[in-house]
């Protein structure tokens, strides 16, 4: 089935940052090199960013990125050892030969569906102008899910590709009637007044996946201990980010008022960050679904759960 997919000028740059950092090819030996965007879903990453190197000399070092192309290229070239990622676009990098495993869910639950106040169900949504971050994403199969519970399928909607920061103005200005896109961009829209929340990511799909962390084959082969302790210590972060501790994360990375963060973290949790293979195996069938890819990996391809 044909997409409708409307590419915005905006899709060109996230600006949620400025220009990556950093540019060496190489991280230093106590250092693991990982890249990110300054979203919610990546939290786990920046805590355990401010405790590793306490406990084992192993230093985290982030890269921030301003959008996923700009992310996916250092990850894809190997100038990062590994990433906080939509894990589709990781699953299609892999597909595309790329030596990259993930390790590591980022977050349960934690997306939205957002959508202007004059609209009260999914049905309302037909002929509308929605927004989604990337083709390649989550908020892509929440979508499709959302328009399912009305018997509506993506070709009854105008789908826009948005940089995530223009969502909430967007929706605001009409110039589209609602969006998913990783967090706090949800929360802005309904801090702001200009939109309500139609679905919770686990309303349409229980247990679902967005982002991953992600690691290259090159680090996992040449550096199998420090990658163990790096995902290890991983686990750990997510498992202690309960709602205080990621509120208090999250500001010292992101300039966002206590009541985004407030209304974004009541979505999401990071405990247990285990990608299962049932899990995995759903949501491949969603991407196949829906029209993302007609092969992604296997669990066994691209999940490595031991070192």
């Amino acid at each position: 089935m044909k997409k409708r997919i409307i590419t915005s000028a905006l899709a060109v740059t996230l600006a949620l940052s400025a220009a990556s950092c950093g540019k060496k090819d190489e991280s230093s030996a106590n250092s693991v090199k990982i890249a990110y965007l300054p979203i919610t879903h990546s939290l786990a990453v920046l805590e355990e960013a401010e405790e590793l190197e306490k406990q084992s000399g192993l230093k985290v070092e982030l890269v921030k990125y301003g959008s996923w192309n700009e992310l996916l290229d250092a990850l894809n070239s190997n100038r990062v050892d590994g990433a906080s990622v939509l894990i589709e676009l990781a699953m299609k990098s892999k597909q595309e030969g790329i030596g990259i495993k993930a390790v590591a869910l980022g977050h349960h639950d934690g997306n939205v569906i957002v959508v202007s106040n004059d609209i009260g169900t999914a049905a309302d949504l037909k002929g509308k102008t929605f927004a989604i971050p990337h083709r390649q994403s989550s908020h892509n199969i929440l979508l499709n899910d959302a328009l399912a519970t009305a018997g509506l399928t993506i070709d009854d909607v105008k789908v826009t590709e948005l940089a995530p920061t223009e969502m909430p103005s967007a929706l605001a200005s009409g110039q589209i009637d609602g969006y998913c896109v990783a967090e706090p961009f949800g929360a802005m829209g309904v801090s702001l007044g200009v939109g309500k929340v139609l679905f919770t990511s686990e309303e349409l799909w229980e247990n679902s996946l967005c982002c991953g962390l992600v690691l290259t084959d090159k680090f996992i082969d040449e550096r199998t201990a420090d990658a163990k302790s790096f995902v290890e210590s991983y686990k750990k972060a997510g498992n202690s980010l309960d709602k205080a501790k990621a509120k208090e994360t999250a500001k010292k990375y992101f300039s966002q008022s206590d009541e985004v963060l407030d209304i974004s973290l009541q979505w999401i949790s990071y405990n247990d960050l285990d990608i299962t293979e049932e899990e995995y195996n759903t949501l491949a069938e969603k991407v196949k679904e829906y029209g993302l890819s007609d092969n992604p990996p296997t669990y066994s391809e691209f999940v490595k759960n031991d070192f």
